[in-house]
């Protein structure tokens, strides 16, 4: 590239006689050697292709990893659509980063006791590493509860007046009835229907640009989780009249604690759909015959779960607290997958007879208990195994 000026310097410049290139003969290849070279190429880029490690995209789930410090530009992951909005409301993606810590503690919470307890890589920008790239049914609960998470967020965030674009929700005015009679719309409801519009907006832009079956499985579930979210919504009222009786009533729509719509996904989990896509890649169909068809409010997947016995350690169960004495899943014999595990003697220190003093403190001793602690062995193996 020239600079400034630099076309008029050019065309001042005295004029050379290009150098013609002198030809050199180059040797004859037979035929049959050219082609075994070509042949011999294409396997080393074939062997390339499958001892390359797969790709994992970066998601906007990192947002939950930068609490306040989100700059739109330096969030990896996002799409266009994703980036646009996050200048446009970086109020609104404070909620979305909250909403990421607390949907990522509920899968936690949810798993706790089972091989893959939604497990995080720390500073990884794909958050869950490998485990996301398989269309399981893990796959499916995190991208509904992700979902869930920010409707919430923003949902609450909106009526406790941190959002400067919304408050409470508009909807509801005038009055109602209910099984208990009628009621006055009254206090601040919460405004689910812009914290599900935002949530959609925001969460589906990347599926939507994809256009994929992946794309169109997370779609899908991602709506479970919003759908989830308004699902749980209560009717808190106030009486009003002589005595505290209930002649008039005033009612407001109130979220209710995110727990719900863990435990709600978590059971959508246990009955998640194995499905298909169509042909045209517009639909599902059920993965095998006499299967069931997937109704809107079912959690789907493709691919079956990959053995967490046998994963990489950063989703394995080596290390992993068990239970001596249980025969569920959070029992050393299931937990570890066989391995064995290790048990170490630990001393804790916890409050214990706690006294009220007139007036006004609460003072405790401090008991000292030992306790023993179970954790699963890692496999014997030298290296472990990355089937993903």
């Amino acid at each position: 590239m020239l600079r400034p000026g630099g076309a008029e310097e050019a065309a001042q410049l005295p004029l050379r006689r290009a150098r013609a290139p002198v030809p050199v003969p180059s040797p004859a290849v037979p035929d049959g050697s050219r082609a075994s070279a070509r042949l011999g190429l294409a396997c080393l880029l074939l062997l390339l292709l499958l001892t390359l490690p797969a790709r994992v995209d970066t998601s906007w789930w990192y947002i939950g990893a930068l609490g306040a410090r989100v700059i739109c530009d330096n969030i990896p992951g996002l799409v266009s659509r994703q980036r646009q909005l996050c200048q446009r409301y970086p109020d609104i993606m404070r909620s979305v980063g909250e909403g990421a810590r607390e949907w990522i503690r509920e899968c936690q919470h949810q798993f706790r006791h089972h091989r893959w307890n939604c497990t995080t890589l720390d500073r990884d920008h794909t958050v869950f590493g490998r485990v996301m790239l398989r269309s399981s049914r893990e796959a499916a609960f995190v991208y509904a509860i992700s979902s869930a998470g920010v409707v919430h967020a923003i949902t609450r965030a909106c009526s406790q007046g941190e959002l400067s674009v919304c408050s409470c929700d508009p909807y509801t005015r005038g009055r109602h009835h209910d099984q208990r009679g009628d009621f006055d719309w009254g206090g601040c409801s919460d405004n689910i229907h812009y914290g599900v519009r935002f949530a959609k907006a925001f969460v589906d832009a990347k599926e939507k640009r994809l256009k994929d079956a992946r794309a169109l499985m997370n779609l899908h579930n991602n709506r479970c989780g919003r759908t989830a979210v308004r699902r749980f919504l209560k009717l808190e009222c106030k009486c009003h009249g002589v005595s505290g009786s209930c002649t008039l009533r005033t009612c407001w729509r109130a979220l209710s604690d995110f727990r719900r719509t863990g435990d709600y996904l978590r059971r959508r989990y246990d009955g998640a759909v194995q499905v298909m896509a169509t042909q045209d890649g517009a639909n599902f169909t059920a993965a095998r015959q006499g299967y069931r068809r997937a109704t809107r409010t079912d959690l789907v997947y493709f691919d079956n779960s990959p053995d967490y016995c046998v994963l990489d350690k950063a989703a394995g169960t080596a290390g992993r607290v068990c239970s001596k004495t249980s025969k569920g899943t959070d029992g050393c014999e299931i937990m570890c997958c066989g391995r064995g595990y290790d048990t170490t003697r630990v001393t804790r220190v916890t409050q214990c007879e706690c006294k009220f003093h007139w007036c006004c403190a609460v003072r405790c001793k401090e008991c000292r208990n030992t306790v023993d602690v179970h954790t699963c062995k890692a496999p014997k193996k030298a290296e472990w195994l990355d089937q993903t």
